[in-house]
């Protein structure tokens, strides 16, 4: 088995330490910090990013989309705010489909945004996958991991250090599992510390995220779509009191008073998709195809444990693979514990 390179591991694990030992001296968390620790993780995930230019430039297309929507009600409502918002709305944002099975969609609040190819293939439409899509802008356009820093992540540090110890003390064979392993396990308790700021999270960035979706041009009634979706398929079985995020159930019944209440004007906007059905579906196997066919090198490895250990932003579940990976690597930490 090849063993796994490890520097772009060491500069996430340094870039995550850095960015939150300001918050520690109690300094306000500015745009620019969150940005440089989106770019030190979006290092860490780019080898599993994929880069063939039909399926990036899609979702692009599709992203800005959403984002000149978002302009445009920003600016309608005339919001003040500490910093200047305008670089969410300039060419550096950037949505990414990540080469993984899980289904699951994150931000890191600065200028990148990612969608699992898991998530994109069981989209039944481009209006689900950008329902998906406007709710993670939202969350940069709320700034919730900037507010969320000091209180909801304020493990991050902890899980952060506790990866590049285990960096540092594992043995040359497992320096990485056991990196990850540790960073991991203080993540699980973190979730546990802000989960209910984190629903607050979730909801505000449906509410933004239906907004934008919806002056987009994208059809309301569909935007609840992925939620149901993973409803049938069982994933709402996790009691909101011991989840960061709020119930699927709870979540369509909220999208659904929405749509009920827009008034008939809201529905001028409507617009075609980017891709009709037929292109959605050659799009979603020209992804499963590129997944397969990736080169299966230590970096591409490596980037996707990263993905897999990182918690779902979408669903009130873990999904099987990334029990699977924690358990892996807790395992590896009980043996490393025991030496």
């Amino acid at each position: 088995m090849k063993r796994v390179k490890p520097m772009f591991v060491r500069s996430l694990l340094l870039g995550l330490c850095l960015a939150v030992l300001p918050l520690l001296a109690g300094c306000a968390v500015s745009d620019r910090q969150v940005m440089a620790q989106a770019a030190q993780v979006h290092e860490g995930l780019e080898p599993a990013v994929i880069t063939e230019p039909e399926l990036s430039g899609y979702i692009q297309v599709v992203g800005q989309r959403l984002i000149d929507a978002a302009r445009e009600v920003h600016l309608s409502e005339g919001r003040r705010e500490r910093e200047d918002s305008s670089w969410m709305f300039s060419d550096q944002m950037r949505f990414h489909f990540v080469a993984s099975d899980t289904q699951n969609a994150f931000t890191t609040g600065g200028t990148h945004m990612y969608i699992y190819t898991g998530l994109f293939e069981n989209s039944r439409s481009e209006a689900e996958l950008a329902a998906v899509m406007a709710h993670e802008f939202a969350h940069v356009y709320a700034r919730h991991v900037q507010r969320g820093m000091q209180r909801q992540q304020y493990s991050l540090l902890g899980a952060a250090a506790a990866g590049a110890a285990g960096y540092a003390l594992g043995d040359d064979d497992h320096r990485l599992e056991y990196a990850l392993g540790a960073a991991g396990a203080a993540a699980v308790i973190g979730q546990f510390v802000g989960m209910g700021y984190g629903r607050d999270d979730e909801r505000e960035a449906d509410r933004l995220g239906f907004q934008f979706y919806v002056k987009a041009g994208y059809p309301p009634e569909e935007f609840a779509g992925f939620f149901k979706s993973m409803i049938e398929k069982g994933y709402d079985t996790t009691p909101e009191i011991i989840s960061t995020h709020p119930s699927l159930a709870s979540r369509v019944k909220q999208i659904e008073e929405w749509v009920a209440q827009l008034p008939a004007e809201a529905l001028q906007d409507r617009q075609p998709p980017v891709a009709d059905a037929s292109r959605f579906r050659e799009l979603q196997n020209k992804a499963q195809v590129i997944v397969k066919t990736l080169p299966q090198d230590d970096t591409l490895a490596s980037a996707r444990l990263l993905a897999t250990a990182i918690p779902n932003h979408m669903l009130p579940v873990q999904q099987p693979q990334q029990q699977q990976a924690q358990l892996r690597l807790e395992q590896h930490l009980q043996r490393q514990s025991q030496r």
